[in-house]
C-alpha cells in the first residue's frame, strides 16, 4: 500500500515539527493530542515556523496554506484508524507506547505501519504489543525537525525488509537523509552523544573549568556549532536525564551512569531553555548567563 495518510501521536515540540515536514511532502496528517489546547499550542508553533519559511523565500504564502490545510488535529485514537503509517512522538515511557499501540493495531488495517520516534527504548519492546510486529519500525528524527536533515530508520530482529524499505523511502519523501541502524538502545546518535553530554557534567561537578569555557572549549576546539552544556539545555536536563536512565537500564555501563549533578537539575526542575534555567539562565534569551550550581 502506498503511504497517503500519516498519524503523528503528539503534537509537542517533536510532534509538531514531525507533523510539520509529513503535511510539507504532501501527506494528510492527523496529529492527535490529549488535549485541545495542546493540538492548539502545537499548531500555533508550526504556524511560526512556516511563516519564517515564507519570510525566507523558502516556500510561499500558497504553500503555506496548502500545507495547513493537510493538518487535521484530533484528540482521538479513532480519527488515525485509516491512517498507512503512524509515528508515535509521546514521553519515553514504554507503558504508554505500548497502550496507544495495542488499541491502534486492533482498530488500523493490516497494512498500517507503526513506528517510533523513540530515542533510547527498543523497537522490539513496542513490537510485542502488537499482531504486526513485522510492520513496527523506529523513525528517530531530529530537533528543530524542519531543519534537521537526519532520521535514523531503525529495523528491530522482525520488523520485514518491505517496511523498512517503505519506511526508509518515506524518510526521504520528507527531505531528510535517512541513516539504517540496528535496534540497539540510543541507535547511532544517542549511542555516541550521551556519553558525550554525561562527560560534560561531570566535567562541572569535577571542577574541570567553568561551564562556559567546556562549552567554548568543544566549540573551537572540535568546531561543533554549540556546546555540551548549551546543548543539554536544548535537549532538555530532563530529556537527557530519562534517556540515561533507559540506556544505562539496558547496558549497565558507567558512560551511561546519570551523574549525581544531573540528578538534581532534574529535581530541582532546572531543565534548561524550556524552564528557563539550566547551566544556564535564560531570563534574556539573546544573552544566557551560566548558572550558578553552588559546585
Amino acid at each position: 500500500m502506498e503511504i497517503k495518510k500519516v498519524g503523528v501521536l503528539g503534537c509537542g515540540l517533536m510532534g509538531s515539527g514531525i507533523a510539520q515536514v509529513c503535511a510539507s511532502a504532501g501527506y494528510t496528517t492527523y496529529v492527535r493530542e490529549i488535549d485541545p489546547k495542546l493540538i492548539d499550542k502545537g499548531f500555533a508553533g508550526i504556524e511560526k515556523s512556516l511563516e519564517k519559511f515564507v519570510e525566507k523565500g523558502k516556500i510561499t504564502a500558497q504553500q503555506k496554506t496548502e500545507i495547513r490545510s493537510k493538518l487535521i488535529g484530533t484528540t482521538s485514537l479513532d480519527s488515525l484508524k485509516d491512517c498507512d503509517l503512524i509515528i508515535e512522538v509521546v514521553v519515553e515511557d514504554i507503558k504508554i507506547k505500548n497502550e496507544m499501540f495495542s488499541y491502534l493495531d486492533k482498530i488500523c488495517p493490516e497494512h498500517t505501519i507503526f513506528a517510533s520516534n523513540t530515542s533510547s527504548l527498543t523497537i522490539a519492546e513496542m513490537a510485542a504489543a502488537t499482531s504486526r510486529p513485522d510492520k513496527v519500525v523506529g523513525l528517530h528524527f531530529f530537533n528543530p525537525v524542519p531543519l534537521m536533515k537526519l532520521v535514523e530508520v531503525v529495523r528491530s530482529i522482525r520488523t520485514s525488509k518491505e517496511t523498512f524499505d517503505k519506511t526508509f523511502a518515506f524518510g526521504k519523501s520528507l527531505g531528510k537523509e535517512p541513516i539504517a541502524t540496528k535496534d540497539n538502545s540510543g541507535f547511532v546518535v544517542n549511542l555516541l552523544l550521551v556519553p558525550y553530554l554525561i562527560g560534560a557534567i561531570r566535567a562541572v561537578e569535577n571542577g574541570v573549568a567553568s561551564i562556559e569555557d567546556i562549552d567554548k572549549g568543544m566549540m573551537l576546539g572540535c568546531g561543533y556549532p554549540m556546546g555540551p552544556l548549551t546543548l543539554l539545555d536544548f535537549v532538555g536536563i530532563d530529556t537527557t536525564y530519562k534517556i540515561a536512565e533507559i540506556m544505562f537500564a539496558e547496558y549497565k555501563t558507567t558512560e551511561y551512569a546519570c551523574p549525581p549533578l544531573l540528578k538534581k537539575m532534574h529535581l530541582a526542575g532546572l531543565h534548561g531553555r524550556k524552564s528557563g534555567k539550566g547551566f544556564y539562565d535564560y531570563t534574556d534569551p539573546k544573552n544566557p548567563v551560566p548558572m550558578d550550581l553552588g559546585i
